[in-house]
């Protein structure tokens, strides 16, 4: 408390005139630069307490070290459960974090069917206020209404477990139809979501078009028009009504640009045009980055690997659906991994990827046993469909969990865990030594 109000009374000694005769605006800006010390603090505090328990380890393991034979295995054991330790702890502050951020509001793009359904469910269960839209006022009106089921089942599922449903008061879904590619649809969008929630803090352009696996040379006006005027042209349009909106908004925000096939600029035969609109995407998002460095708005990536969606499976041949079986996942999964790390994200242009070098790994090494998951040696599909996977889903899902945190923390942060880790042990190795 003293602290804070010395804080207070220094920056009140250099504020200027206009922001001293109002107090609510004087209160206003303390409590955002108290919100930045807090945010700075934790991060501080994470890393501080990695270290100190690494250090503490390790200096265990000298003091119980009884001799020069034992003390490279002994330091090295003892540095690995300093990692372990750090990591937890991390992850504790990680699952805090998701868990006391307050509802979100959301529009996601693309939101009847597939993965953009998916993650509307994912947010909507995490507590978030979500707007679904797609070209079709049906698909919008049928999205709404069995989103509002999942919700009631888990309320109804935790109620009859003892569960809390606090985190779900606010939680609601909505809806409007929107083609992407016209300029007065996306402005409609961004003013019905802001008359709905009020403002927008995350904004998804996951609308997306394929059209199939075919050579360039059999795709017809209609298909490269549409691929191109929704994958790019969409993108583009919804960023900039999602920037003017958060622009002007207190908190800012933060915006996400699918990614596919083709983003890194390599090569994507049969799907060129598709290809080509990912590639143009990741300039977009690059030059954007650079373009609103100073913003208080974010511009992110989200790239959810290969999932079993209709954007993926149309015109795909046997060959490639048994490729299918090694790296697919279905959506739930994938919006399940992802969502918690679009609530949370920090800053500018990160990167939020659900096929991370690990999961691939496991894919590669898993290979043997993923062969006939999704689909048998004729292409025919295995698994159940959408409404029989929801079924019992409201019974069988789990809230955001202790290794789905222990997960975000390690991605983010274990490259500088490892490498002060080993700095803490040269320097207690070498006091030791002395």
């Amino acid at each position: 408390n003293k602290l804070v109000g010395s804080i207070r009374k220094a920056v009140w000694s250099v504020s200027k005139p206009s922001l001293r005769s109002s107090e609510s605006a004087f209160r206003e800006a303390m409590e955002k630069l108290e919100e930045t010390l807090f945010a700075l603090s934790i991060h501080v505090g994470r890393y501080i307490v990695t270290m100190l328990s690494t250090g503490v380890i390790l200096l265990i393991g000298f003091q119980l070290s009884g001799g020069d034979e034992q003390m490279n295995t002994l330091v090295w054991y003892s540095w690995l459960g300093g990692i372990i330790i750090g990591t937890m702890i991390g992850s504790n502050m990680v699952l805090e974090e998701v868990s006391k951020s307050g509802p979100r509001n959301v529009v996601i793009t693309g939101s009847t069917r597939g993965l953009g359904k998916a993650l509307a469910r994912e947010f909507l269960l995490s507590g978030d206020r979500v707007v679904v839209t797609s070209r079709s006022p049906e698909s919008v009106d049928m999205t709404i209404k069995e989103l509002a089921e999942n919700l009631q089942q888990v309320k109804d599922a935790a109620g009859a477990g003892g569960s809390s449903t606090k985190h779900l008061q606010h939680a609601k879904v909505v809806g409007v139809p929107c083609d992407v590619s016209k300029p007065d649809d996306v402005r409609k969008l961004g003013k019905y979501a802001v008359d709905e929630l009020g403002s927008i803090d995350i904004w998804v352009n996951n609308a997306g078009m394929n059209k199939g696996f075919r050579p360039l040379l059999q795709f017809d006006d209609d298909d490269i028009q549409q691929i191109v005027s929704t994958n790019l042209v969409g993108s583009i349009l919804c960023t900039r009504e999602a920037l003017r909106i958060m622009e002007n908004q207190i908190n800012g925000g933060n915006i996400f640009n699918m990614d596919g096939a083709g983003s890194g600029g390599s090569s994507t035969p049969l799907t060129a045009v598709y290809g080509s609109t990912k590639c143009g995407l990741r300039q977009l998002h690059s030059s954007l980055v650079k373009e609103f460095r100073k913003s208080k708005v974010g511009i992110h990536t989200a790239s959810p690997g290969m999932v079993l969606t209709d954007l993926l499976l149309s015109g795909s041949s046997v060959k490639n659906k048994q490729m299918f079986n090694l790296i697919c996942e279905q959506p739930e999964t994938v919006a399940r991994t992802l969502v918690p790390r679009l609530r949370v994200v920090k800053g500018s242009g990160k990167a939020v990827n659900y096929l991370t070098p690990p999961r691939i790994l496991l894919a590669l090494v898993t290979a043997w046993v993923r062969r006939g998951r999704w689909f048998d040696e004729q292409g025919r599909a295995l698994y159940a469909a959408e409404a029989d996977r929801l079924r019992n889903w409201a019974e069988s899902r789990a809230r955001f969990s202790f290794t789905d945190a222990m997960e975000m923390y390690t991605e983010n942060t274990w490259v500088s865990v490892f490498s002060l880790s080993v700095v803490c042990a040269f320097i207690i190795l070498s006091s030791a030594t002395s």
